[in-house]
């Protein structure tokens, strides 16, 4: 694995969002937060594990994802993820509204979009897999996220953002190794 630590970080128009059709890009109360990875396995070995939507369970720090409507891998499909132990868990509802996979061998950019419908979590996910070359590729984790609680949330965010990204990258770098691991193991 290859760390590839631009922030991505995004308080204004701008990024994976402007070029999603029917994501709204960054702006006004919405925050972007973009963290890439390299990882050395080819593009459709880490399509497959990152599109595999609940087995992201294994790798989101301390989160686990369940279907719960559709069949995982299309527009349509939803989700919930839940982050957190026990009571102090936060549920985080979804819907999948674009799909991009390609065929088996092809170059090109894969991608999931969800919008988050819950109550507290609203905004867009964006999950890219862009082949770097025949044995490397980059995942990109976006969030584009509306703050909750008004002028409150938008004072915590700058609070907020350290810990969660540091979450999302130690997330990336445990789904990272793990899948180089398997992949040079033959699996």
């Amino acid at each position: 694995m290859t760390g590839n630590d631009s922030s991505g970080d995004r308080g204004t128009a701008g990024g994976v969002g402007d070029r999603t059709p029917g994501v709204r890009p960054a702006g006004g109360g919405r925050v972007e937060l973009t963290v890439p990875v390299d990882v050395n396995v080819p593009a459709d070995v880490l399509w497959q594990v990152v599109s595999d939507l609940e087995g992201q369970s294994d790798w989101m720090l301390g989160t686990t994802v369940e279907i719960t409507a559709g069949d995982g891998r299309s527009v349509g499909t939803e989700l919930r993820a839940v982050t957190g132990v026990g009571p102090l868990g936060v549920a985080d509802t979804m819907r999948v509204t674009e799909w991009t996979e390609l065929p088996a061998g092809t170059t090109g950019e894969r991608r999931i979009v969800v919008t988050h419908t819950g109550t507290v979590i609203r905004g867009d996910g964006v999950f890219v897999v862009v082949e770097l070359g025949p044995a490397r590729s980059r995942f990109l984790w976006t969030e584009l996220l509306d703050l909750p609680l008004g002028a409150l949330g938008r004072f915590g965010w700058p609070l907020v953002r350290p810990a969660f990204r540091a979450g999302v990258v130690h997330s990336l770098r445990r789904m990272a190794e793990a899948t180089e691991d398997r992949y040079r193991a033959g699996r």
